[in-house]
């Protein structure tokens, strides 16, 4: 007997014709057609009202298949078959499944409570898939003329072994832990006898058993395939069918309902599901983008079965909402710098983003002379930011495209111009009047701004030379109104689509001192703007537990430099002189800070120019990595110093260029010359890592982090290097903010992204930059005490980081300004960390999901960064929160202490919070929290020795033991009067 919905399975194709898709997509249409067009199952009638019991969705994932009788527990469920997978969205659910061909990177996104599902066709194959040549043709039994597919035949002895070696293992090694496995009813098209459907039952359940044998710890899900429940049930995740609310008509182009018979049927298989098999149980529906309400609705019917509900675009290629929808936070900035220019020091970087991070945004750059994105973009970006300084080619494709984004609605804002001259009908659109003539006199005043947002770190100081002749209209306020005469202007403005700052109420550059101010508050106007919400938790990359994050790494040049001192009396002359790194070595052994070491192996290196004594610096090296406090690095091979130059990917300047610490670079670009050697990533990179395994580090201590050399403005296939090297990275930026230079134009952003790899900046800059290049003084680097001062009040921005070279250990003063620093910040309430740590912390500031679930949010993270900050006079509701063990007011706002993974809390007023104990603050990481009815219990685990303070806690008593023989690990228990 047909199923009544046989007619509707056109509704869950993709839009797009076929020819225009790619491999992928086109994978996904045709399992879906068949899926659709081949189902042959009763109708069965029964009452929606009493076929489940809802049930609380929880991140714990299904429920254990041998709990007989058991309500299964429901995990949230996301796809995205589009390219560049949101993940800081995806990462709410439990289950996010996602093409494998779009090249997305599982292994760069390991969250302990996501579970990356690759789409995975078992009844069909597409001849582009890579797998398709090595298929024997002879197993492929049928057509799928609509979709150029073919059905293979699953009765086919050999085709389990096949499926899990050619399909199952590659995407298994990539690192997917989960398999959507979908078309598993495409058999039904060439089985026509009980026979022959028999024997593809069983060939598509030895599939799945083939699968869980190769891979026990997979997830199964299910997309369809009712007939074999019976034989497979027992290794599934979750199961999931299409449209049970809402569906997509291919034939007709357009999203609709579905019937109610088509609906009950399938109710009648959720309902054997759920009763007969204990698996939670999928509905993945289909409305227009745009159209929220629908979807929102969509969801509460769904969820309302017990049925786990997803509801997204005829494409899947829009992010969905399910049982959480949450906050989107990427930014979109579109830029125009100088050609060849490395994005590290674009002005998107330099100015925008570190305001936009602070605000717990990550940010994705496009050049506005390339082709712009195109779609909704209010999918995935929370609003759109233009900064041109000039006019962007092909104007009249760019007017259309800003006039369609004003329409679209995501809020946009403009810095310094609007990218092309406005005419009429734009600047209506925008409730702007196009102002004629010109500044009487030559001069251009301010009649007025608003202090709040205009005059931060400088006046407005117009340029009757340089302006843009607009002026708001009556749903827009002016932050800034100018005039000469009866010209009347306003350079800066909120408006209903979002807001403007024009040449130079933005940025003012101060040329003549190579510096820059904010006219603009940036934080304030960029919130205001893009409107967005002031009271989300933001993932905060400077703290954990209350305490400031402490850091310290030491590039490596110089480590073949003699010390021009003493530091232990005198040197030996009868023995090896005194290199930096001895000095070095007693100035870490003795401070303990945590710090992140460095070598370049071409300075260590029999290879290297220093062969005469490079065995001895290897020695010093050994000792230093030795340290319990020391974290091992490289400094690459031959420490390039312009990376853009030597990879061939910038500007082919050969000049001779100053390096660091004083010496000439060759025309090559690299800083040390190794005879015949030519540039090589890979042997940079990899290379040098295996070499300082191999000679330098203990064998239970290998290489975690790639600290970059000279300009630090790595190309992506640089970063591409480092992460296939399986190494974390750090440096570049540009935080120099002290007393001489008090801009937040100074201080750099956590990082930024490049085709999809992420170069993390480091906290601050070097000694070099407060020693003249290290031409003197040599104790200026004592001067970066500032910079952690100023980056920390009024508004904590940056962790500590000291950071500096190998050559700060051959001058006196220069190592009396680091034990300076040391003794300064050892004083301090801090939490000390390696690079690596804060580096692992920043990638988690990414992918962070932060959703509203009614008046609670949900903080989902990657487990290393802990931290969210809250606005000031706002703390968790401790009552009711799970995953939070306390808070401390800080600068800038409350820092809620998060534990590993997963939070949920409400936020009050603290003049409301209840008198409770919690956790004030720790100088390590938390682990095993348990609050009980009468106090709480926690592991703390440091990198000194481990301290913390508890709040409320007059009444109650407080017992520590060694977690092991590392003193810096403590079990604590809080035992309290109720």
């Amino acid at each position: 007997m047909t199923s009544p919905c046989s007619r509707c399975w056109l509704r869950a194709l993709l839009s797009p014709p076929a020819q225009t898709l790619s491999s992928s997509a086109l994978t996904t249409r045709v399992a879906r057609l068949i899926r659709a067009a081949t189902r042959t199952l009763a109708v069965l009638a029964i009452a929606a009202p009493a076929l489940l019991h809802a049930s609380t969705p929880s991140a714990a994932g299904a429920s254990d298949p041998s709990d007989a009788g058991a309500t299964p527990r429901q995990p949230s469920f996301a796809l995205y078959y589009g390219n560049d997978p949101p993940v800081e969205l995806l990462s709410a659910y439990d289950a996010a499944v996602v093409e494998p061909d779009s090249g997305f990177n599982p292994l760069a996104h390991r969250l302990p409570h996501t579970t990356w599902f690759a789409y995975a066709s078992v009844g069909e194959v597409l001849p582009s898939r890579s797998y398709y040549a090595d298929l024997p043709k002879a197993w492929l039994t049928g057509h799928n003329e609509s979709w150029a597919s073919r059905v293979v035949d699953q009765s086919q002895p050999g085709w389990p072994a096949f499926y899990v070696d050619h399909v199952i293992k590659p995407l298994w090694d990539k690192g997917y832990r989960g398999f959507f496995l979908d078309t598993l009813d495409s058999w039904q098209l060439v089985a026509k006898t009980d026979d022959d459907r028999a024997r593809q039952q069983a060939g598509l359940a030895a599939v799945i058993h083939a699968i869980k044998a190769s891979y026990p710890d997979a997830k199964l899900i299910f997309n369809r395939g009712f007939e074999i429940l019976p034989q497979v049930h027992d290794l599934a995740y979750a199961v999931a069918f299409e449209s049970l609310y809402r569906g997509w008509d291919q034939a007709q182009q357009r999203y609709v309902e579905v019937p109610e018979a088509d609906r009950a049927w399938l109710l009648g298989q959720a309902k054997t599901i759920r009763e007969q098999y204990h698996l939670p149980v999928i509905s993945i529906d289909y409305c227009l983008p745009a159209d929220r309400a629908c979807a929102r609705d969509t969801v509460t019917r769904i969820r309302a079965l017990g049925i786990v509900p997803y509801v997204t675009d005829g494409a899947l290629s829009t992010m969905g909402v399910g049982v959480l929808e949450p906050l989107r936070r990427r930014i979109l900035v579109i830029q125009d710098p100088p050609a060849r220019t490395d994005l590290n020091v674009s002005p998107g970087v330099r100015f925008l983003a570190m305001p936009l991070n602070y605000l717990g945004y990550r940010i994705d750059y496009r050049d506005a002379r390339e082709p712009l994105p195109q779609g909704d973009l209010r999918n995935r970006y929370a609003g759109i930011v233009l900064w041109l300084n000039n006019d962007v080619p092909r104007a009249k494709d760019y007017r259309t495209w800003l006039a369609a984004q004003i329409d679209a609605g995501p809020p946009v804002a403009v810095f310094t111009s609007f990218g092309a001259q406005l005419d009429p009908a734009l600047a209506e659109k925008l409730d702007l009047q196009i102002v004629h003539g010109q500044p009487a006199n030559g001069r251009l005043d301010v009649e007025s701004y608003d202090a709040k947002l205009m005059g931060f770190e400088m006046k407005p100081r117009p340029d009757p030379h340089d302006f843009t002749a607009v002026r708001v209209g009556s749903q827009s306020r002016s932050l800034l109104r100018l005039r000469s005469g009866d010209f009347v202007i306003d350079g800066a403005a909120l408006t209903p689509w979002g807001g403007y700052a024009m040449r130079p109420f933005g940025i003012y550059d101060l040329g003549a001192v190579n510096q820059a101010r904010w006219v603009m508050q940036p934080i304030a106007f960029l919130q205001a703007a893009l409107r967005l919400p002031p009271d989300m938790p933001v993932p905060d990359t400077t703290t954990e537990n209350g305490r400031r994050l402490l850091m310290s790494h030491i590039d490596g040049d110089g480590f073949a430099s003699r010390a021009e001192f003493s530091d232990g009396g005198h040197i030996n002359t009868d023995a090896m002189p005194q290199y930096s790194g001895d000095v070095l070595y007693r100035l870490l052994r003795n401070s303990g800070i945590p710090t992140t070491v460095s070598l370049i192996e071409g300075e260590v290196s029999d290879d290297g120019p220093y062969k005469a004594f490079a065995p001895h610096l290897r020695t010093i090296g050994k000792r230093i990595f030795e340290l319990p406090n020391v974290e091992v690095a490289t400094h690459t091979y031959t420490h390039p110093l312009q990376w853009m130059r030597v990879t061939g990917l910038g500007v082919s300047d050969t000049r001779d260029v100053q390096t660091e610490g004083g010496s000439q670079t060759s025309s090559n670009g690299l800083s040390i010359n190794i005879p015949g050697y030519r540039f090589n990533i890979d042997r940079e990179i990899k290379g040098s890592i295996d070499y300082l395994d191999r000679q330098v580090a203990p064998t239970t201590k290998p290489v975690r982090v790639v600290l970059w050399s000279g300009d630090c403005q790595v190309p992506s296939p640089v970063l591409k290097a480092a992460y296939d090297a399986g190494v974390l990275n750090m440096n570049g930026g540009d935080t120099l903010i002290t007393k001489n230079y008090p801009s937040w134009t100074a201080i750099a952003p956590l990082g930024v992204m490049k085709d999809g790899y992420y170069q993390v900046f480091a906290p601050n800059q070097n000694e070099e930059l407060y020693t003249a290049l290290w031409q003197g003084p040599f104790y200026g680097f004592s001067r970066v005490l500032e910079t952690f001062a100023m980056t920390d009040q009024p508004i904590r921005f940056k962790p500590m980081d000291i950071y500096y070279h190998m050559f700060s250990g051959t001058r006196y003063a220069s190592v009396k300004a680091l034990q300076q620093i040391f003794d300064t910040v050892q004083r301090q309430s801090v939490t000390p960390v390696f690079a690596s740590e804060y580096a692992r912390k920043v990638l988690d500031f990414l992918d962070v999901s932060i959703a509203r679930d009614g008046d609670r949010w949900v903080v989902r993270d990657g487990a290393n960064l802990r931290t969210v900050r809250l606005p000031v006079g706002k703390v968790p509701d401790l009552a009711s929160a799970t995953g939070v063990a306390g808070y401390l007011p800080g600068p800038g706002g409350t820092y809620v202490h998060l534990m590993e993974g997963e939070a949920h809390f409400a936020v009050i007023d603290q003049a409301n919070a209840r008198r409770m104990p919690y956790l004030a603050d720790a100088n390590g990481v938390i682990d095993h929290f348990v609050r009980s009815r009468n106090g709480f219990s926690f592991d703390l685990h440091s990198r000194i020795m481990p301290q913390f303070r508890l709040a409320n806690a007059g009444a109650c008593r407080v017992t520590r033991r060694p977690l092991a023989t590392d003193a810096h690990q403590l079990h604590v228990d809080v035992a309290c009067d109720t």
